[in-house]
């Protein structure tokens, strides 16, 4: 059995937002399985999905580039290691001036990114000139037919939304996705696997209620309804009107969505905790 560390109980904590002896209980009971202890507690407790795009975990910007005819945009992600860096104007410039090259590249990975003139010896320039380590982490280009709609928030969270119809609208739903980070558009495009495994946990959940079985199926249908109108962006709740969904929004304004990118700093990277110098005191006295 993995040992069963502080770290671990604080990332499982983190995830299911319960209290720090449910997560350690869990997780002992799941033999220090991360995953499996976050299922038991989301079955005995209640607990969310938890959301990847929540673990920020490093610095740097989100550099952005939209054309003037709003058909050909980018993001690009660009690390630091601190949170001052990340905003130096020399930083930011640089994050821009990749944005446009991937916009107008289009390269098809980091490497052929890097292999363009001047990609390279600039970010080199620039570690000796700041003193910090910068990686270029990701990007993401999209080209339409139609019209880009782009929002940055806080220079960590960039979106492109592809749309046809009225420009604050489809702002509207950029900065929704922005607050919401859905892992899909819409409820069809749920893979398989995660829609049974949600059906499992919640049926599990359902089971231990106690309830009579058609009681417990609706109990269990009515929570993956739930759970894929929140987890797709049509079916939110419109983050500056809840009572309507965004798709109901996006229709009264006679608006279409055709697809969307968006990309945050850090998201997915875990970040190891600092060393906890008395416990390493402690250890090295016993």
């Amino acid at each position: 059995m993995a040992e069963i560390t502080a770290a671990l109980v604080k990332e499982l904590r983190e995830l299911t937002g319960l209290g720090m002896m449910e997560c350690k209980k869990a997780l002992t009971e799941a033999g220090g399985d991360l995953k499996r202890a976050e299922e038991l507690l989301r079955i005995k407790s209640g607990a969310k999905a938890s959301k990847a795009a929540g673990r920020i975990a490093a610095e740097g910007a989100i550099g952005t580039y939209l054309s003037p005819d709003a058909k050909l945009g980018s993001l690009v992600e660009l690390n630091c290691e601190t949170d001052f860096v990340a905003k130096n104007d020399d930083f930011l410039a640089y994050a821009q001036v990749l944005a446009e090259l991937v916009a107008t590249k289009n390269p098809a990975d980091l490497a052929s990114l890097a292999a363009y003139p001047g990609v390279e010896t600039q970010r080199q320039a620039l570690v000796q000139k700041i003193g910090e380590n910068m990686t270029i982490r990701r990007f993401a280009q999209l080209q339409t037919k139609a019209k880009l709609a782009r929002y940055v928030h806080g220079g960590r969270i960039g979106v492109l939304v592809d749309y046809e119809g009225d420009d604050d609208a489809a702002r509207d739903v950029a900065m929704h996705i922005s607050f919401s980070k859905p892992s899909y558009m819409t409820k069809t495009d749920v893979p398989a696997h995660v829609v049974s495994r949600e059906r499992d946990i919640l049926a599990a959940r359902a089971k231990e209620s106690g309830k009579p079985a058609e009681i417990v199926a609706k109990m269990v249908e009515g929570g993956l309804n739930k759970f894929l109108a929140e987890s797709s962006l049509l079916g939110q709740p419109f983050i500056k009107d809840d009572k309507q969904t965004v798709e109901k929004m996006l229709a009264a304004r006679k608006t279409k969505l055709l697809g969307y990118r968006f990309l945050v700093v850090g998201e997915g990277i875990d970040k190891k905790p600092p060393p906890d110098l008395a416990a390493e005191v402690a250890a090295m006295a016993r």
